[in-house]
């Protein structure tokens, strides 16, 4: 129960972005298994295990399906967010947000215009840097 207990943050983000998961200590590991609704979802998740944990090469074994591979996931606009600080936060380049607005015409019409509350899809990082 050690791992589990040191990776709680890390359960705690799986359970935060919907990922339905399984975890266990094996064999000195803690192995994580489950699911995924985005890529963007597994991502966050992997993000969390690097940026807090070192030794997770030797920790922890992960395991995540996606069931949906036409968008690279969903954001739920908060106050504050424009489509070039989203680029930013998720792909590293605030000029990709042209990409995000592309996606999401069916809902916005000026990429300068979002509202709170709205669900943008996500370009898949393969689009989103080509």
């Amino acid at each position: 129960m050690a791992l589990q207990d040191n990776y709680k943050d890390v359960l705690d983000v799986a359970k935060s972005v919907g990922a339905q998961v399984e975890s266990r200590e094996e064999n000195g590991k803690l192995i994580i298994k489950g699911k995924t609704n985005y890529a963007y979802d597994r991502d966050r998740i992997w993000d969390q295990i690097k940026a807090k944990h070192s030794n997770w090469q030797s920790e922890v074994m992960v395991m995540l399906d996606v069931t949906n591979n036409d968008a690279y996931g969903v954001h739920t606009v908060k106050s504050g967010d424009t489509l070039s600080k989203l680029a930013k936060d998720i792909y590293g380049d605030m000029k990709l947000y042209p990409k995000i607005f592309e996606l999401n015409k069916d809902q916005l019409k000026n990429p300068d215009t979002i509202k709170v509350g709205q669900v943008l899809k996500l370009p898949p990082k393969s689009i989103a840097n080509a």
